[in-house]
């Protein structure tokens, strides 16, 4: 099965399924020499797995993640460092109720993708969606929080929080605020009014779609000029994960409505006086904050009846029912920094011999000025 590996140096291939023995990530051209423990891996697996104190999932699974290959604690070393060789995570699923979907083995589930994995390869894991499960979305944390190790050597940060949900809309961005309430939201009064449509929806038995930020900070000059585009690549990661059906950066659709005038960010001696691009021009980061957002779709797996057919082609009703979220949201704020981290890790080991080149001038004119 093709498409299960993301980057061009630092490649990352995700394997397993929702309801398998198991699921975990395989990492290979991670620089050699990188402080990485299984603590570091666990602390961002933490913020999206399942079932974890006030979370929306009644599946409860611990996500303990073990690193298998790729580091070594060298003599007199005081921790674990990444030898430059493929890194292999590995996470026990422990907590699958496969029985809870088999009902539904015949039957096409509206918002999912069971009929087009039907379609392509004439056989699908009916057990909880099999790789189309966000479920899959565990592995790309884990590997993105070995992409944040890199970054951090680069001072590059990358946070993500949720800016919508259920029509209610965060009117602040402060960032400080992030942690201090269960949806990652930069606002706490409207985390608050979020929280309490959640419980709405939940009584009547629907779901809940947002839209998430994603702000990171730091970037060198990434990117490819033409077909590689940093913000085509960041489309490309963030529309990967399956609940995501739009991206836009920077004023993204707005830019639509605005005058060239309104649009191009002013540039002074100091730098730019705005920041419509989002951090990006012609495919290029230029040093502002790169900012991007994703639409969020609602939950599919609803306890409302909807229609349906069988393999038969046959009409049928279904309650989906079962243990699910009322919303991507908040697990699937960790995912959206995995992938742009990802993305930013892959980009920068491409432009490193270049930024080494820079470096080199760089000291060669502070040389000539003295």
């Amino acid at each position: 099965m093709a498409g299960n590996t993301f980057g061009t140096v630092f490649r990352v291939t995700t394997w397993g399924e929702s309801h398998g023995t198991a699921l975990g990530a395989v990492i290979d051209g991670c620089p050699p020499g990188m402080e990485l423990t299984e603590a570091m891996i666990q602390e961002e697996l933490e913020r999206r797995r399942p079932g974890k104190g006030g979370a929306t999932s009644p599946r409860k699974e611990p996500d303990r993640v073990q690193i298998m290959s790729g580091t070594f604690c060298p003599e007199g070393c005081p921790c674990e460092l990444t030898t430059g060789t493929p890194i292999s995570l590995v996470i026990m699923n422990r907590d699958a109720h496969s029985k809870s979907y088999s009902h539904l083995r015949d039957v096409f589930r509206p918002g999912h993708g069971d009929m087009t994995y039907q379609a392509k390869y004439g056989i699908r894991d009916h057990r909880g969606g099999g790789r189309a499960s966000a479920r899959e979305t565990a592995a790309r944390v884990a590997a993105g929080a070995v992409a944040a190790c890199l970054l951090r050597k680069y001072s590059m940060d990358v946070q993500a929080y949720t800016v919508a949900l259920g029509g209610i809309s965060a009117m602040r961005r402060d960032l400080d605020e992030i942690c201090e309430n269960r949806l990652f939201c930069p606002d706490n009064e409207a985390a608050g009014r979020m929280e309490e449509r959640i419980a709405e929806v939940r009584k009547q038995g629907d779901s809940l779609g947002g839209i998430v930020e994603i702000r990171a900070t730091c970037l060198p000059g990434l990117g490819e000029p033409v077909f590689d585009k940093l913000d085509g690549e960041l489309a490309r990661a963030l529309m990967s994960i399956g609940a995501v059906k739009g991206v836009e950066i920077g004023a993204g659709f707005a830019a639509a409505a605005m005058l060239g005038s309104e649009n191009n960010d002013p540039i002074s001696p100091d730098g730019f006086l705005g920041n419509n691009s989002g951090g990006i021009l012609a495919g290029i980061s230029n040093g502002e904050p790169l900012i991007v957002r994703v639409a969020v779709k609602p939950i599919p797996s609803i306890h409302k009846q909807q229609q349906t057919v069988d393999i038969h082609n046959e009409s049928r009703t279904i309650k989906v029912g079962g243990r699910h979220d009322i919303s991507a949201i908040p697990r699937i704020v960790p995912v959206c920094e995995a992938m742009v981290r990802l993305t930013l890790a892959d980009h920068l080991l491409r432009q490193l011999p270049l930024i080494e080149v820079q470096k080199t001038f760089q000291q060669h004119d502070r040389q000539n000025d003295t």
